[in-house]
């Protein structure tokens, strides 16, 4: 994992290994996009590319977050954006398209047209998904498969159902999973048949409308007549259709082409995205896929996943083909998001990169942007820029951003934290001054709403050295909440930006900030109890929420973990003083400064002692991002080994390869790339130097008794320290770990500890 600002690595042995690489023509076949599409996991299944705007998959009815969910029965749609893994209400899901292969008695009125209506029981046995690719097969007849390139979507849809003579009917839906439409407008042009659609939409996770539009042209069969709809009223004679702000926004209605026979059972549909214009998404089309060529597109699409994916490859000699699995799906999913929609942003004109659908850098910064430093650090650059540009544009950093609106921020500014880890790893092309402003400004100028963008209660945080309990804040407004969680937060985003200001030479900004960053300190209550049904747990001094004059408020330590009240610390007016987890778990919450902590804790074997009872008390939930670091903390304790047994129960009892495979929702990749660094004895090439990165160990068991580094070499010299710096991977070199069944010295003394910015003693 990266720790200290994401300039250090922590090394332990994982379960994917080195001997006999996987090649690039390998990879994809150990790529399941179905795993996580259950149990909450709202994982995208669908086809994509890599960070590509166009995503195509079914959309399901139920939980469907991300479009299409395994645990559901019928299907009412293919649509061709959504995103990963987000919590909340579903995202995006615009003008979803529906194939028919007849109306009964050959009368347009009797197809089926609102969304309940239409609604077709999925195949369980059918859904086919894999890098750039998605198939299923409903009990309407109709048999569905979509590939993708950057903005735009080709469907295949096959008629197997031969019951009464062909006649397929495709409808285009001015919908949206959230049902958040206000306006929108569809044509058909009676000669083409070609569909389009454009709307205002609601983000899922943020504020404002967004704008989108859709353009669908088809192939494979001549075109029998057109018409458009609303609810079940048909209308042959009207191409037109507008729909006002005082329209139900759950109201199914659009356009739609009826064909006659396809000769080969089979009509192609390519669907144009934009967020500009209805013309620039049928150029988008028309320019990505002139052809119709469905097996030429997944092709390209597998290509460009390749070209991604093989920067790392793997010896997978005597590793199970489900632990393969689980580490290159994990990787994948990290290079789906944030979008790249570069060219289709219309809120401002800039020759920068645009990336949406960072959902959100308080997810993202744990593990997603780490690992791209490492395996893909072109784009980290793109998304720092674009980044850089929406302060530029918007006056702050975002913490959140989805459908090119501004999305809530959940705890601090974050994307402080990426910033200065790309910073510290030295990313290319960065204009660093103006990054520097930025995160600055984060930490100085209140935003008038900093519910969405920078940081509140900067008075008391600069005055009391804390965010209070029932903060009095007549600077800004947001939601007063997360007191304890945001203190924390806030500290380690302002060691951020003090390493930032010492590399670039504002010694005075380097001390402020140095300062402030302690201030996790202020509420750390050191005689506070915590008890489990009543059973004290042995362990004494917790986070809790303090008052604007100094006196202790009081949250139970164990509060919103799976104990107590798990789902009562949510973004809300009610959401309690921790964010998504308890006090007992964010007390660990001081990357920067372990050394401190682990004082504060009592020493480093209280400190491995407490975290061992964090994981093994059922206090812990693997689902939520702030439980990644504590799987790994141990190694600042001296306890390396204890990462790795750790890391090691988590992998494969909560992730897997099962539709029900990972914790939690995926937010935009964070368990991918939570999985994938887990896993990480790989050899990585840099793709700015070029230079490879390997870690590979000797005396590899199978059985995985033998998880414990008894030894390591760094390029054939002794290496004592339990972490490697961000150069190894840059530089390149080989990595030896020697593995054995039980704990050894290695990586224990204080001088092999990752540093800190206390000592240790």
């Amino acid at each position: 994992m990266g720790l200290l600002g994401g300039i250090t690595t922590a090394l332990y042995a994982s379960s994917v290994l080195a001997g006999q690489d996987v090649s690039a023509n390998d990879i994809l076949k150990y790529v399941d996009p179905l795993i996580g599409t259950s149990n909450g996991g709202h994982v995208f299944a669908g086809a994509t590319l890599p960070f590509g705007m166009a995503k195509a998959v079914a959309d399901t009815k139920g939980e469907n977050q991300a479009g299409f969910a395994f645990d559901t029965e019928v299907v009412t749609g293919f649509s061709h954006m959504h995103d990963d893994g987000t919590g909340g209400s579903p995202s995006m899901g615009n003008f979803p398209i529906f194939a028919q292969a007849n109306c009964p008695h050959d009368d347009i009125k009797q197809c089926k047209w609102q969304q309940d209506d239409r609604a077709s029981i999925w195949d369980k046995e059918s859904p086919k998904a894999r890098p750039g690719y998605f198939g299923i097969s409903l009990a309407n007849g109709v048999r569905a498969e979509m590939t993708t390139t950057n903005r735009s979507a080709l469907y295949r849809f096959t008629f197997t159902d031969t019951s009464e003579p062909l006649s397929p009917v495709i409808l285009l839906d001015l919908m949206d999973l959230p049902q958040s439409r206000s306006n929108g407008s569809a044509g058909v042009d009676p000669k083409t048949g070609r569909l389009t659609g454009s709307g205002v939409f609601s983000p899922s996770f943020g504020i404002g409308t967004y704008k989108s539009y859709a353009c669908v042209d088809f192939k494979g069969a001549e075109l029998r007549d057109t018409g458009s709809w609303a609810n079940k009223t048909v209308n042959t004679a009207q191409n037109i259709l507008e729909l006002g702000s005082n329209t139900d926004s759950a109201l199914s209605a659009g356009t739609f082409a009826r064909f006659n026979a396809p000769k080969d059972g089979s009509i192609l549909a390519r669907v144009g995205v934009s967020f500009i214009s209805v013309q620039q998404a049928c150029s988008n089309a028309e320019r990505e896929q002139p052809d119709f060529d469905f097996e030429g597109t997944v092709s390209a699409a597998e290509s460009a996943w390749q070209k991604k994916l093989n920067v790392v490859s793997v010896d997978a000699t005597g590793v199970s083909s489900d632990l393969q699995k689980v580490f290159w799906s994990g990787a994948y999913r990290t290079l789906i998001s944030p979008q790249d929609y570069t060219g289709e942003n219309p809120l401002w004109k800039s020759d920068e990169p645009y990336y949406d659908s960072f959902y959100c850098i308080w997810d993202s910064f744990r593990s997603i942007h780490p690992l791209l430093t490492l395996i893909d650090p072109k784009s980290q650059s793109l998304m720092i820029r674009s980044l850089i540009d929406t302060y530029r544009h918007e006056g702050y950093l975002p913490d959140c951003r989805m459908s090119l609106c501004k999305g809530f921020t959940q705890g601090g500014s974050n994307a402080d934290v990426v910033i200065a880890d790309g910073y510290l790893k030295k990313v290319p092309g960065i204009d660093w001054d103006t990054a520097y402003e930025a995160v600055v400004k984060d930490a100085e100028v209140e935003a008038p709403n900093w519910d969405v963008e920078g940081r509140g209660g900067l008075h008391s945080w600069k005055n009391l050295g804390y965010i209070p309990y029932q903060d009095s804040d007549p600077y800004g407004k947001g939601t007063h909440t997360r007191s304890v969680s945001r203190t924390v937060e806030y500290a380690y985003n302002d060691f951020c930006i003090a390493e930032m200001a010492q590399g670039m030479g504002h010694k005075a900004d380097y001390e402020k900030y140095t300062k402030r960053s302690g201030n996790w300190a202020h509420v750390f209550k050191a005689d506070q109890k915590s008890s489990i049904k009543g059973v004290d747990t042995g362990f004494t001094g917790y986070l809790q929420p303090r008052f604007m004059n100094g006196s202790w408020a009081y949250q139970d330590p164990i509060f919103c973990s799976p104990l107590l009240n798990f789902d009562s610390c949510y973004l809300n007016p009610d959401g309690h003083e921790t964010y998504e987890g308890s006090a007992w778990m964010y007390t660990f919450y001081a990357p920067h400064d372990m050394g401190s902590l682990i004082k504060t804790l009592g020493g480093a074997e209280s400190f491995a002692s407490r975290l061992s009872y964090l994981h093994d008390s059922g206090l812990l939930y693997v689902g939520d991002e702030q439980a990644f670091l504590p799987v790994f903390q141990f190694h600042y304790a001296g306890r390396p080994g204890l990462s790795a047994k750790q890391s090691h129960s988590y992998i494969p009892s909560q992730f897997n390869t099962t539709v029900n495979g990972i914790a939690g929702n995926d937010d935009s990749g964070a368990m991918g790339s939570f999985i994938a660094l887990s896993m990480m004895e790989v050899s990585i090439r840099n793709d700015l130097t070029g230079k490879v990165a390997t870690i590979r160990n000797i005396n590899f068991d199978p059985t995985y008794k033998s998880i414990y580094i008894q030894s390591a070499t760094w390029n054939g010299k002794p290496w004592t320290k339990n972490w490697l710096t961000h150069d190894f991977f840059t530089e390149g070199g080989v990595l030896e770990l020697e593995l054995g069944p039980k704990e050894s010295p290695w990586g224990t003394r204080v001088e092999d500890l990752p540093p800190s910015m206390s000592d240790y003693e």
